[in-house]
């Protein structure tokens, strides 16, 4: 089938691409990082319909989004609304145009009025029921970022934990060793392995027709975890390479979603189930991440990487033996 992936460099969407090509489909990457002209905020964007008209099926996964640090930061913002305005607005036009079928990728936080990110996303939903389009809801699905200014919780857990090897322990005493959570880590989130998320949303295409717009395809784990049992496992995970790291909680709570949650609809559990737990994706995460984080500790802070290496390698050959 020839798909296009718009928001292809993204979070899902770089996993999504190279999932798809795996399984022998043919791919259209369409992402502001792969060339301007790919920019979904021009309009008109003749690159972006022709993208689009070729396709037999549309994943629109683009969007102005980020964790947590992200969101605080930015969902105010007339350039974060206006962003996501224009990119739903185009790409739509384009969807309606030529008749395609597609996904709109929304979030759990589309009920969630009080967030300029949830009110978007609502938007979005709204577009997808008038064009009778699938929408699928994410709850926090993680796995490789290549844009740290957006990361997620478990990827800037990782990195700022690396981050934490550097300082000098005499001078910066409340700095080594220690990562400064945002919250005090009582938030619950349902977190899902990224490989699963692209198992998922190739089950909705490939069974597109035996779904309604109404119909509620929660993409999800189905479990909850608090921030502090995020933090914990990747605690073991630098432990297991040698390498302490304490994880210290802030005083306060969670303000992008304001500890609402809701509660996921087990209706795509007909068709797709998630396989991956939670302590084993984050350490398949953890172990992509450290190949690279532990040669620049190498560098900086003189850290033997020998042993460590040895052990990230045998890790990966062990999940490339996976079934």
């Amino acid at each position: 089938m020839r798909v296009t992936v718009l928001g292809s460099s993204g979070q899902i969407g770089a996993y999504l691409s190279e999932y798809l090509t795996k399984k022998g489909h043919t791919v259209t990457e369409f992402d502001i990082v792969n060339d301007k002209k790919q920019d979904l905020t021009i309009i008109p964007n003749e690159d972006l319909e022709s993208a689009i008209e070729k396709s037999d099926f549309i994943f629109f996964l683009a969007f102005d989004v980020g964790g947590s640090r992200y969101l605080k930061k930015y969902q105010h913002t007339f350039k974060f609304i206006d962003n996501n305005t224009r990119m739903m607005a185009n790409a739509f036009h384009y969807i309606e145009k030529h008749h395609k079928r597609f996904v709109f990728a929304s979030s759990q936080m589309s009920n969630m009025s009080y967030s300029p990110y949830g009110v978007m996303k609502r938007v979005g939903e709204l577009y997808t029921k008038s064009l009778k389009g699938l929408i699928v809801k994410f709850w926090n699905v993680y796995g490789i970022e290549k844009d740290m200014d957006k990361a997620h919780v478990i990827t800037d857990f990782i990195m700022k934990g690396f981050d934490s090897q550097h300082p000098e322990p005499d001078l910066y005493p409340d700095e080594y060793q220690k990562v400064k959570m945002l919250t005090d880590g009582t938030e619950e989130r349902q977190f899902l392995y990224a490989e699963d998320c692209c198992e998922a949303l190739e089950t909705v295409m490939e069974n597109y027709t035996d779904f309604k717009t109404e119909d509620p395809l929660h993409i999800t784990s189905f479990n909850s975890s608090t921030i502090k049992e995020v933090a914990a496992i990747i605690t073991g995970c630098f432990q297991r390479i040698g390498l302490n790291v304490k994880f210290e909680p802030g005083l306060a709570k969670d303000s992008v979603q304001l500890d609402k949650r809701n509660e996921a609809d087990t209706f795509i559990t007909g068709w797709w189930i998630p396989k991956t737990p939670l302590d084993k994706g984050i350490q398949k995460v953890f172990d992509s991440m450290a190949e690279e984080l532990v040669d620049d500790l190498h560098v900086h802070c003189d850290y033997i990487v020998s042993n460590t290496k040895d052990i990230l390698s045998h890790s990966i050959k062990g999940r490339t033996g996976e079934g």
